[in-house]
């Protein structure tokens, strides 16, 4: 099995109980590339970036429960703040920086993308789309915040603070003057939205999305 095919096979990561994301973010990074995984959780995207892209995959994680399982696993993880401790790594310091269903979850989602952008050459994230249709539907008959798969704890206990759409992010995207190179939304199953449906139909039917943007000027991935 050659290593994009690896990759892709979402079955297999379905069938261990795997995030199916994290197979559409690796996919985007080109193999042998240097990474770094802002709020890399547990290691799991890490180490699928390690043996299928051979990528020097290293993390960036909050939590020490985090930091130990990412360090259990053998990976490159250092305990650190999105919010504060990305200002300290240097230009283009990284072929991607990755933000995996951590965006919600920043202080200052605008100022970790513009630091992403700076010191990556290219930034992938992925987060859950407040737009999707449950979300709507828990708000308009229950009158409540939703409870889904991707945001699984109730509001009051949520590290989630800044809950965005898919519409949300394409604009923020725009006054950061980024350039979207590939979008992906996936449903509620997991599978991916059709391509060229335009965006209101993606903030509607994607329960998250996942998004590879680069500075203007930057060479397109390989």
């Amino acid at each position: 099995m050659s290593v994009r095919d690896e990759v892709l096979d979402e079955s297999v990561v379905r069938s261990k109980g795997g995030r199916v994301d994290l197979v559409v973010v690796a996919e985007m990074v080109v193999p042998g590339s240097r990474v770094l995984d802002v709020g890399s959780g547990d290691g799991a995207l890490l180490e699928l970036l390690a043996t299928t892209r051979q990528c020097d995959a290293r993390g960036i994680e909050l939590s020490r429960e985090g930091v130990n399982a990412g360090v259990a696993r053998g990976l490159a993880v250092i305990q650190g703040d999105a919010d504060v401790d990305l200002a300290h790594y240097p230009d283009d310091a990284f072929d991607y920086v990755i933000l995996s269903q951590t965006l919600q979850a920043t202080r200052r989602p605008r100022w970790v993308l513009e630091q992403m952008l700076r010191i990556g050459r290219r930034a992938v994230v992925s987060f859950p789309n407040f737009g999707h249709w449950r979300s709507r539907l828990d708000l308009l008959v229950h009158g409540r915040m939703p409870l889904t798969d991707n945001m699984p704890v109730p509001w009051y206990d949520t590290p989630n603070i800044h809950f965005c759409t898919i519409r949300d992010f394409v604009e923020l995207v725009e006054i950061l003057d980024a350039r979207m190179e590939k979008a992906v939304a996936l449903d509620s199953s997991g599978h991916r939205v059709r391509v060229n449906m335009p965006w209101w139909v993606w903030n509607l039917l994607g329960e998250q999305a996942v998004f590879l943007l680069s500075r203007k000027g930057a060479g397109r991935a390989g």
